[in-house]
């Protein structure tokens, strides 16, 4: 059974392509581009399955483009709950600019979805989570879909026992008030959360404790960017640098380095060793193409450490 679930509300196919130079009104004349299964917690999915964890995915799809998202997941071997929906699955593009090596990514709302499609993937993620520790919840929200959606979800996975865990923005994260054990808001968006400036780093950990008195997450990890993650705890924070790497493809980073802090708690490791498991697998996404996970070997040497070696996981009441 799985122990980490991972939920998509907006799952898309991600094209990715490059061009020589990107310019306003011209016809770019791109490469071959390449398809991959997309969408937060599709590539959380895809991370834990690349450290050797059990997973399952679910997620909406519908129409043609579902079709072909199911196409993919079935490539990639993710174990999945597929929610049938009435709308087609969306797609996003990225394209490279090969003389500036800046990254151009082009995203989509997705299907608009019903009440009885919201709920029924409501109800399947928490009846996934009754035999699982960990439910992800990763990406935007559809049209349609409440912007409490994943208060929600985070009220009745705690019910099961599980540690919920968070990567969104905007009213979506906003609108999450508690039940969140761990929450990765950038720090732009845990600025827009707060409602206020925050410039550096103390006025980001000051921020980041007033979530965690409130109740909102037990813990929170504000990504950086190229300077890394900030997690802050209780009673503790610290500054976990990024691994410095050639950029091939930035898509899904964030997304891995949340997968692989959720397969370090899984296996025990301390926060900081659960953190830095993340950053690695973040890092040894970004120098691959398209939406692909970063691969094992990489991520074991970014972390110096074997990557499938398990500590079994308690399940926590």
């Amino acid at each position: 059974m799985p122990q980490i679930v991972t939920v998509t509300m907006n799952p898309t196919i991600d094209l990715s392509t490059c061009t020589d130079r990107v310019l306003a009104t011209e016809k770019i004349r791109c490469a071959q581009p390449r398809m991959d299964p997309g969408g937060g917690g599709i590539n959380v999915a895809r991370t834990v399955l690349a450290l050797g964890e059990p997973v399952l995915a679910v997620l909406p799809a519908g129409g043609p483009t579902g079709d072909v998202l199911q196409g993919l997941l079935e490539r990639a071997e993710v174990p999945r709950r597929v929610i049938s929906i009435g709308g087609s699955t969306r797609e996003s593009f990225a394209i490279t600019e090969n003389r500036s090596g800046r990254q151009f990514r082009f995203v989509l709302p997705g299907p608009t979805l019903t009440g009885l499609e919201w709920n029924d993937c409501l109800d399947a993620a928490v009846h996934a989570a009754r035999s699982a520790h960990y439910v992800v919840a990763s990406g935007s929200l559809p049209p349609g879909v409440p912007a409490d959606f994943y208060q929600l979800l985070a009220e009745r996975v705690a019910q099961s026992g599980c540690r919920f865990v968070l990567d969104t923005s905007g009213e979506a994260l906003r609108r999450v008030r508690h039940s969140v054990f761990l929450m990765k808001p950038s720090a732009r968006e845990l600025a827009e959360y707060t409602g206020r400036e925050l410039p550096d780093r103390e006025s980001q950990v000051t921020a980041a404790r007033e979530l965690i008195a409130a109740g909102v997450s037990e813990f929170v990890v504000v990504s950086l960017g190229a300077d890394g993650a900030l997690a802050v705890g209780p009673d503790s924070w610290e500054t976990l640098p990024a691994t410095p790497v050639s950029i091939a493809s930035a898509v899904g980073a964030g997304d891995a380095m949340v997968a692989g802090a959720t397969v370090g708690f899984a296996r025990g490791l301390s926060r900081t060793e659960a953190m830095q498991l993340g950053i690695a697998a973040a890092s040894a996404t970004l120098v691959t193409a398209g939406t692909n996970p970063g691969h094992p070997d990489v991520i074991g040497r970014l972390f110096g450490a074997p990557t499938t070696a398990s500590v079994p996981a308690a399940r926590h009441a």
